[in-house]
Parts: C-alpha cells; sequence; structure tokens
C-alpha cells in the first residue's frame, strides 16, 4: 500500500521540478507551455475560497488591460503576448495550488529537493562557465548560470525553520542542504535574494505582524543595513571591479538606481547604471500624454514603451520599444493604468492578512505568506515581482497554500480520532 501511494504521488514530483527547473532556461514560450500543461493535466474538483480569491484579483487586472485595449490600435501578435503576460500569475498560483497532491511532510521535502537539484544545476552551471572562460567575473557568472534564484532562498528558509514547519530531516541531511543551497543561493550575487533572505527571516521570527519587540527587532535590523550600506561606500567599490568588488559597487548604486528622477542618457555610466529609473521615467511620461482614461486603465494588451533609442536586452535582442519594464507598478500602469496598480496592491494586502493559527506549522507558512507579501513590494519594484517571465514565485505561493490546507485537514483529522477515543 505504501509504494503504491508514493508512485501514486512520483507523476506530481516530476511536474512539480519541471516547472520550478524550466525557469533555468531563460526561454518564456517553454515555461508558459509547460505551465499551461501542468494545469491541464492536473485540474482539481474543489477549490478553496482563499486560491479563488488570490486568482480573482490577477484577473481583474487582466480584464482592465483587456478593456482598455478596446481603445487602442494593436496587432493580434502583441495582444496574446501581453495577454500570456499578465496570465501568468494566475497560471502560478493554479499550477501550484494543483500539484500539491502529498501530505503535508512529502510536500515540504518535495519543495526542500526540489531546490537541492536546482541548487546542484546551477552550480554544475557555474563549473563549466569558468572552466569555458577560465575567469570568475560576476557578469559573466550571472549571465551564464543565472541573475537570481527566489527558489533557493525560500528552501534555505525552510530548512533554518524546519522544526517549525515540522520538515523531517536529520541533522547532517539539513547541514548539507544548507551548504549547497546556501553556496548556489550566494554565487548568483543578486542583491533581491539577500534582501528577500532578510525578509523572509525576520517574517518567519514573526517579526512582520505589528508589536513592540517587532518594531524595535525591524529597527534594529534596518540600523545594521544602513551601517553595512555606509561601510560598503566607504569602501568606494569600483564600477569595473572583479568579483566580489563589482557585487559591492551594484549594492552601492542599489538606493538611487530605481528611485532617479533625472538621468544624463548622453552618459553611458549614468543611463547603464540607473536603467530601470530610465524606463521608470519614461513610463509616466508615456502614459499621462495619452489623457486621463489612460492614466487609469493603461494602454491595454499589446502597448509598448518608447524608449526613445535602442538598448541591448537580456533577451538578447536591440530594440526601441518594450512590452514590459522591471518595474512591475510600471508594468501595470502602462497596460491597465492605476487601477491595475491598485489592483496588484490589494493582493499584497490579502496575501498580508494571514488568519492566524493555533497549529505552529500552519502559523508558520502564514508568517512565510507575509514575508512573501513584504518582499513582493520590493520585487515588484525592481524585477516584475510575478510577472517576470522567468519567476516561480506564484508556484511556490500556490503550493503553500495547498500545504497550509493539507495540514489544516491533517490536524483535524487527527484531532477526530483522538476525539473518538
Amino acid at each position: 500500500m505504501m509504494n503504491f501511494a508514493i508512485y501514486k504521488s512520483f507523476p506530481y514530483q516530476i511536474l512539480f521540478l519541471l516547472c520550478i527547473g524550466v525557469s533555468l532556461f531563460a526561454n518564456y514560450e517553454l515555461t508558459f507551455s509547460i505551465w499551461f500543461l501542468t494545469l491541464l493535466v492536473t485540474i482539481k474538483r474543489k477549490y478553496s475560497v482563499t486560491i479563488l480569491r488570490y486568482i480573482a484579483v490577477f484577473l481583474a487586472i487582466l480584464l482592465v488591460a483587456i478593456f482598455s485595449t478596446l481603445f487602442s490600435k494593436t496587432t493580434a501578435f502583441l495582444f496574446i503576448r501581453d495577454f500570456t503576460y499578465l496570465v501568468k500569475p494566475i497560471l502560478g498560483l493554479l499550477v501550484g495550488y494543483q500539484l500539491c497532491r502529498f501530505s503535508s511532510k512529502l510536500a515540504l521535502k518535495v519543495l526542500v529537493y526540489t531546490g537541492l537539484v536546482i541548487s546542484l544545476l546551477h552550480l554544475v552551471m557555474l563549473f563549466f562557465t569558468i572552466i569555458e572562460f577560465r575567469t570568475i567575473s560576476v557578469n559573466l557568472l550571472r549571465q551564464h548560470g543565472g541573475y537570481f534564484s527566489d527558489y533557493e532562498i525560500y528552501v534555505l528558509i525552510i530548512l533554518i525553520f524546519y522544526k517549525n514547519l515540522n520538515v523531517e530531516i536529520s541533522h547532517k541531511q539539513r547541514t548539507i542542504l544548507i551548504l549547497v543551497i546556501g553556496l548556489s543561493s550566494f554565487l548568483y550575487l543578486a542583491r533581491t535574494n539577500l534582501i528577500q533572505f532578510i525578509i523572509l527571516y525576520v517574517g518567519l521570527k514573526g517579526y512582520l505582524i505589528y508589536s513592540q519587540k517587532s518594531l524595535k527587532v525591524i529597527l534594529s535590523v534596518l540600523f545594521f543595513i544602513i551601517l553595512g550600506y555606509t561601510a560598503i561606500v566607504y569602501l568606494k567599490p569600483k564600477r569595473e571591479g572583479k568579483g566580489i568588488q563589482a557585487f559591492l559597487y551594484k549594492i552601492k548604486i542599489a538606493p538611487e538606481e530605481a528611485f532617479k528622477t533625472r538621468i544624463n542618457k548622453e552618459d553611458w555610466k549614468d543611463f547603464n547604471d540607473n536603467y530601470r529609473s530610465f524606463e521608470n521615467i519614461i513610463a509616466v511620461k508615456q502614459v499621462s500624454s495619452k489623457g486621463t482614461r489612460a492614466v487609469l486603465f493603461g494602454e491595454g494588451l499589446g502597448s509598448t514603451l518608447n524608449l526613445g533609442r535602442k538598448v541591448w536586452t537580456n533577451d538578447n535582442e536591440y530594440v526601441q520599444y518594450i512590452p514590459i519594464v522591471h518595474n512591475g507598478y510600471m508594468t501595470l500602469f502602462l497596460k491597465s493604468g492605476l487601477l491595475g496598480v491598485l489592483l496588484l496592491l490589494v493582493f499584497l494586502v490579502i496575501l498580508y492578512r494571514q488568519k492566524k493559527s493555533n497549529i505552529e506549522a500552519v502559523q508558520a507558512i502564514n508568517y512565510l505568506l507575509i514575508g512573501s507579501s513584504v518582499f513582493l513590494i520590493v520585487s515588484n519594484w525592481v524585477f516584475l515581482g510575478l510577472y517576470l517571465k522567468l519567476d516561480n514565485k506564484s508556484i511556490i505561493i500556490g503550493f503553500l497554500i495547498a500545504i497550509r490546507e493539507v495540514m489544516i485537514r491533517e490536524h483535524n483529522s487527527q484531532k477526530s480520532i483522538a476525539n473518538e477515543y
């Protein structure tokens, strides 16, 4: 009977690994196809009000963008392309929710060991990159190994708080997993992953829920962050520096990079270092110039941002008109206006407001979701949040929601059995 149970869940484990792992290949068409096919083959008979409520918000954003399209000109290709972009969070949430067909203990192991596979693949990619180019350049390693991995940070947090989540794992296995996944996560040298780790760690401690103690902890964390940043500025890392110096330089320019309001387009250093801010400035000017309707409801599906010059993208394209920008809020402002941005904020508020539970593992999941909500505020600003083409956080959130429901059912079942005796 046990063998049959393991065999029955095995296809879902493979599908989960596939849906997470496909994002490593930087091919959005492939990612969307695998997620969509997985959605079709794993459809459930029942869905909780919670997951439907989250999906409803993103569906409303999509509908606003479709409505705006009625007042603009576009092509079938551009319309379909943007449709797939805006439907991605819905797809990810449903796929993650539908793939959780395990006990809570097995589901958590699936999360952890998928993280191990992803980390090993990343380390192998980095190894061959170093062998091929015979250098340890930060930009080169990130270009060939990937720019970030939100998934691995989630797994690290789960391993650190394994007792709270009731993850059944030996001390030796946990140590090895933390070392391998931790090394892989560090080698992405991603500022957002560092921020993500801090936010999720503080979140799992319960300090993202207001209290006098949490306020003191958050202020202390902010103090040490400012202290660390001051030290980095004092070190004066160079833009053309190699290794860790290049990473420190990116941290140094981070506050200005995403919030600068004036950029000298003729100065290539200023333009490249603050390109995210440049996108934001252009987005606000372009949409605002289209009138009140565009500001409120956006320019619709198929709309593009005119940068005024051609730039080289991470997709290895030289383009002037781009369908999405790094900033998720600005992307929605372009497609669905202020209403779309407001709806995204509604989602973040709903995700943050998790109902308190007396079940420790369930409350730990709640803390993880609360941390995800706070991190998404940052992620949406610098890296499109759940709308990023290579992002898999929507699957993680959907999976966590399903795990929580399984945990509650298991607890109630055990409680019912205990009452019978």
